[in-house]
């Protein structure tokens, strides 16, 4: 396995994971009507970079689609937190939740985004068209996500953490 495959494998799993992310979030603030409605469609950016990673990744012989079934869609780990909260009397405030799901979401997508760089860096010191364009053409939609994330984390603060 060389860097790039490794980059490939990398952003791959950071686009499904911050697709998987981005519906949960949609999912648990569904009142929170932009939220839910931009979360969804970031989501849609994501599940698209993760499928032309998995097509350039065949060029490469990596199969980054994997076996059907085995992804968490739901963040089984992030439902049974809330549920033993719950279930000890400490549920986290509706607000506290969304800003925490939003600093999630920036921490994964600005991780994504340093992958692209670095598969953009790669691509273009080996002279490997395929994957310039491909980063290229995905890394502006994954500062899309970060600055949305931060923008959103901005506006929506002041309100939640002033009125605890």
């Amino acid at each position: 396995m060389n860097g790039i495959t490794l980059t490939l494998r990398a952003l791959h799993h950071g686009e499904r994971h911050l697709e998987d992310e981005l519906r949960a979030a949609a999912e648990r603030h569904r009142t929170e009507h932009e939220v839910h409605h931009v979360a969804l469609d970031l989501a849609g950016w994501s599940h698209e970079h993760a499928a032309r990673l998995a097509e350039a990744g065949r060029h490469y012989a990596l199969d980054l689609d994997g076996p059907p079934g085995h992804r968490d869609p739901g963040g089984a780990l992030t439902a049974l937190r809330e549920k033993a909260s719950q279930a000890l009397g400490r549920r986290p405030e509706p607000g506290l939740l969304l800003l925490h799901d939003l600093k999630d979401l920036y921490l994964a997508a600005a991780e994504n985004s340093l992958h692209w760089e670095m598969l953009a860096q790669t691509a273009q010191a080996t002279r490997e068209p395929r994957l310039l364009e491909l980063a290229s053409s995905c890394h502006p939609r994954t500062l899309r996500q970060v600055r949305w994330a931060n923008t959103t984390i901005k506006n929506l603060s002041p309100q939640i953490l002033g009125a605890l």
